[in-house]
């Protein structure tokens, strides 16, 4: 069993900034650590496996919230897993959403950079910023 480990171990150990996990400690995402008598805060094995929860849940992109629900589903293990897949199915859908957006607006890049224009003047990239609507301000 781990005696506990210092921000500065907890941040390489798990890839956490120490900024970061002090961040998820003032949100309460994390528990405040115990502290030594020279008030350095030492986390323990379970501190260090919420921190990874945390940093992998970041990576795959959910936001604070989704995880903080996530962390208290994980805390009750007689909770059903509907919830954490309710969860997974939101962000999912986000996802899918932005994909959407993106794959948009990478055909609307990619139909604007095919110009073969010599002049600034026809150039179809400077064309298409220029036009693309009206301002709401300039609309009556």
């Amino acid at each position: 069993m781990n005696q506990g480990v210092t921000i500065g171990q907890a941040s390489k150990e798990c890839g956490i900034k120490a900024p970061t996990i002090r961040y998820y400690e003032q949100i309460q995402l994390l528990p405040s650590p115990p502290r030594t008598e020279g008030n350095r805060r030492l986390y323990d094995d379970g501190d260090l496996r919420r921190l990874r929860f945390i940093r992998h849940a970041r990576e795959l992109g959910f936001e604070i919230e989704p995880i903080r629900e996530l962390l208290a589903l994980a805390g009750d293990p007689s909770r059903p897993c509907h919830s954490a897949d309710t969860i997974a199915r939101s962000h999912l859908a986000d996802i899918d959403h932005k994909i959407a957006r993106l794959t948009a607006l990478r055909a609307e890049v990619a139909r604007m950079t095919q110009c073969v224009q010599d002049t600034s003047s026809k150039c179809r990239v400077i064309e298409a910023l220029g036009d693309h609507g009206n301002c709401l301000h300039d609309r009556h």
